[in-house]
Formats: structure tokens, sequence, C-alpha cells
């Protein structure tokens, strides 16, 4: 069976100041997300589902989907804040989604067989796809062995101010043994730093694996998911700005040993775009890469 790609285009760019999912990017306007399907295919996926909301749908089917459907199978998913459990509802003043684990969570109807989950705005690199293509293709629908694809913490820092980034600790075998959300991560002349809830830093070397949210899981994880979707729900309550982490759902069912996720190791150097600042760095990124010869000019001619 042939993996399935879900691409997580719901954000709302409060940072960035837009929907960079739909910002061009490359020589011939095209988008990051592009390159990944572009990617995908090439490594064996057949299937695209678009996490998207519903103010952005329209325009998102017309500019993005409508060009990639002549290519590859494509389904969407809207992502709402009600989309909650019985008993729940949407605060007040809440405007942020509801995260990334959410995100995936929403999917539970459209995914049937093994699936990558990425954003839609990191550009991941043709190895990181072939890996996670890999994996995913020897995988059974029920079992709950995943995947992270990891990137060293200094690759994927911004010079523009901080990142949220999914700091991990791999075991000798290429496993995940933790992976912990930090949400204030930034470059230094050592390394990088990140906040300490209370206040103060904690230093980091930058050599760390990092997640960048590009995850190998089996159609087993929505059960996980709406599990701990309503565990999440009931602490943060009054918080609104609490987000349900794809990595710390993966971190938590690691040390209830329920599932475990293989780090799969690539050489490709993620890039993107948190800040508008970033633009101009992608945009030169993409360029060497079609000067490379790594993708054509025109990626969909």
């Amino acid at each position: 069976m042939n993996p399935t790609l879900v691409v997580l285009a719901a954000g709302i760019g409060s940072r960035y100041g837009g929907l960079k999912q739909m910002d061009p990017m490359g020589p011939s306007g095209e988008f990051i997300v592009d390159y990944s399907v572009y990617d995908a295919i090439r490594a064996g996926f057949d299937r695209v589902v678009f996490v998207v909301s519903r103010r952005i749908e329209d325009d998102f089917k017309k500019v993005i989907g409508a060009r990639l459907e002549k290519h590859v199978a494509v389904a969407y998913v809207r992502q709402e804040l009600e989309a909650l459990p019985p008993g729940f509802s949407v605060p007040a003043d809440r405007q942020k989604p509801w995260g990334t684990g959410h995100a995936v969570l929403v999917c539970r109807e459209s995914v049937r067989a093994p699936f990558a989950a990425i954003n839609a705005d990191d550009f991941y690199g043709r190895q990181s796809f072939q890996a996670l293509g890999d994996f995913l293709r020897k995988r059974q629908a029920g079992e709950a062995r995943y995947a992270m694809v990891g990137f060293r913490l200094s690759h994927t820092l911004s010079e523009n101010g901080h990142v949220a980034r999914g700091i991990c600790d791999v075991d000798d075998r290429g496993f995940l043994k933790t992976v912990v959300e930090r949400t204030r991560i930034e470059k230094t002349a050592d390394g990088a730093r990140f906040a300490i809830e209370g206040g103060g830093w904690q230093c980091l070397t930058g050599g760390e694996q990092v997640s960048m949210n590009m995850w190998g899981f089996t159609p087993s994880i929505f059960e996980h998911l709406s599990a701990t979707f309503p565990k999440f729900l009931a602490a943060s309550a009054g918080n609104q700005k609490a987000e349900f982490f794809m990595p710390t759902v993966v971190d938590q069912l690691i040390q209830e040993k329920k599932a475990t996720a293989e780090v799969l190791p690539t050489s490709d150097t993620w890039f993107g775009v948190t800040y508008p600042q970033d633009k101009p760095t992608v945009v030169n990124r993409v360029l060497e890469l079609v000067k490379s010869g790594a993708y054509p000019a025109r990626l969909w001619a």
C-alpha cells in the first residue's frame, strides 16, 4: 500500500503577518508546498490530504489544489476551532488553531493508509520524503510504530526571531527516547537557547536533533489522539494560547510504552519561513536547488 501525505495548512501565520503557505517562493511562482508534494510523489506517495481552515479553503483549492490535482489524488479536511469532543466548547476569545495534534486528528475519517504529516510552509528535501516513504510502506495500519525525520537544530533557526522546535533525545538504536516541544528558541553566538517557563534561559549547543513536524504514522495514531485531546482541553482550560502539539503526544506514548518512533536520518537541510525577513533566504535557497538540477525551473510544466 502506498502512503498518504497529510499537509497541515490551516495555520494563520501570526508571526509571518499572513498566509505563508500561499506566498510564492519558487522561480515560476511555486509555493513551498509544491516542492513537498513533488518530492512526495517521487517517493511513492499517491494521495495528498490538505488540512485547511474554512477561511482559506476556497482560495487554497483554486490556487494550489487545482494545479496539484492534475498530478496526484487530492482531498481536503477542515481544521476548525469547533471540532471538539462532546462536552467542550470554544473559549470566547480563542482565535489560534488548536495545534498540530488537532490538525492530524481531524483527518481521522479521511486517512486509511500509513501516512506522513508535514507542515505546508516547511521545505524538507527529497531524501527526507524518500526515507519516510520507505518506512511507511513497511507498516501495517494497526501498528504503533512511528517515525520522525530528524534535523540538526542549528540548521533550523531563524536569524530574525524565535522559533518552536521539538528537542529530541535519541537512543543508540535510533529511536526517540523523549521529544519536548520548546516554543521560544533563539539563535546565539554559541548555539541556541530557549526560554524557561517562569523566567530565564537554558542553553543548547545547536547540534541537537529536532522535530520539524515531519512525522510518519499509521492510522493507529488517531485512537491515541482521540483519547488524549480531551485531557489536553481539560488541563488547558483558560489558556487561550495552549496548543495540542504532535511531539507532546508522541512523547507521552513513548513514555507509556504504547508506541515507538524511529528517527530517520537525512542529509537534507530544512528551511522555511517564520518571519517576513526569512523569505529572501528561502527564495535564494530554492533557486540554488533549481540551478543544481534538483528541481525543474517550472515544477509542474
